[in-house]
């Protein structure tokens, strides 16, 4: 779950908390080219602040508008079901490109500790579903796992929630600066591990958590998992292998290392004589980044973070295998 969707849950959870109405809209249906994904969000608050989107702006005037308007009732069912898009004329009406359509359910909230619970079990790394009945406005939370996908039958909606991505940088240095400020912008949860103190001061404003330790230390207490990408970048083998050594044998969907061709040659042969196996080392990205002619640090930042989205969407790397191969 992106910092978005975390935002519009902890202020639907923060307005409760504190007496006011809220209405939760929630994207369960698309059809054509719909600004939004199914899962995406909208909370309403009684006095019309708004936050999350479901249309990319397409619709939330007419969200806002039912709630003056008197067509969301403060004593009318617990969920109803609003489409926008049924026809070419509604779609261009309401900004929807190519006549898209998209189907939301509009959630009176009540007692807010499914909200509660939900935040919580993400902040732990859970992967939670939530069943919300669309008869009753009850909600189940469940353990759900990451293949799992949003569904909706017309009674239920079963939405997956899950810990943002994370990025562990090993090194402090300029490039791990960049490397952070990108990240953040890209909705990355940012930590870094670095025992070389001459190196932490500054970090301050680049907003990244420090993960004590040795690196192969941060990669366990961190307690790695299929949403973690961790890259190397001290260029001291020294940091740089105690990190890999540990990462590659992780579950963690993306695990690089920064240096030249030659470099990352020398230093998958010192992995494998230290005992990683041969599958293990095969999931090393180095050189790490697609090929853009970067040199700069920022550069070399923008070409990392472009593969690791890329991998992290499911996008081969058709680029830099072209680039492998020549």
């Amino acid at each position: 779950m992106d910092s978005a969707d975390l935002n519009v849950l902890r202020s639907v959870l923060e307005w409760r908390r504190a007496g006011q109405r809220v209405v939760l809209f929630s994207v369960v249906q698309t059809w054509g080219t719909a600004p939004r994904a199914p899962g995406a969000m909208l909370a309403l608050r009684e006095d019309g602040v708004v936050i999350g989107s479901v249309s990319g702006g397409c619709v939330e005037d007419d969200l806002i508008a039912r709630l003056h308007d008197g067509r969301i009732a403060s004593d009318g069912p617990p969920v109803q079901l609003i489409t926008y898009g049924v026809t070419r004329e509604e779609a261009a009406r309401f900004g929807l490109p190519c006549g898209g359509t998209l189907r939301l359910t509009e959630e009176r909230v009540g007692d807010p500790a499914w909200v509660a619970e939900l935040l919580a079990r993400c902040e732990a790394h859970e992967i939670v579903a939530r069943e919300l009945n669309i008869e009753t406005g009850g909600v189940l939370l469940s353990a759900a796992s990451k293949s799992d996908a949003l569904a909706f039958d017309g009674k239920t909606l079963r939405a997956i929630y899950g810990p943002r991505w994370r990025l562990l940088l090993i090194g402090a240095g300029q490039l791990s600066r960049y490397v952070a400020d990108m990240a953040r912008l890209l909705d990355f949860e940012v930590l870094i591990c670095d025992p070389r103190t001459e190196f932490v001061y500054g970090w301050e404003e680049h907003h990244g958590r420090f993960v004590p330790g040795m690196p192969d230390d941060a990669v366990l207490s961190i307690q790695t998992d299929e949403r973690t990408a961790i890259v190397a970048l001290t260029h001291d083998p020294r940091l740089d292998d105690m990190a890999l050594l540990t990462a590659l044998d992780s579950p963690a969907f993306y695990v690089g290392a920064l240096g030249s061709r030659v470099n990352s040659q020398k230093r998958r042969n010192n992995l494998a004589q230290l005992g990683l196996s041969p599958e293990a080392i095969n999931r090393l990205h180095g050189p790490i980044g697609l090929h853009i002619g970067s040199h700069s640090p920022a550069e070399i930042a923008l070409s990392l973070l472009a593969e690791i989205v890329a991998i992290k969407n499911g996008v081969e790397l058709k680029q830099k295998k072209a680039v492998e191969g020549a």
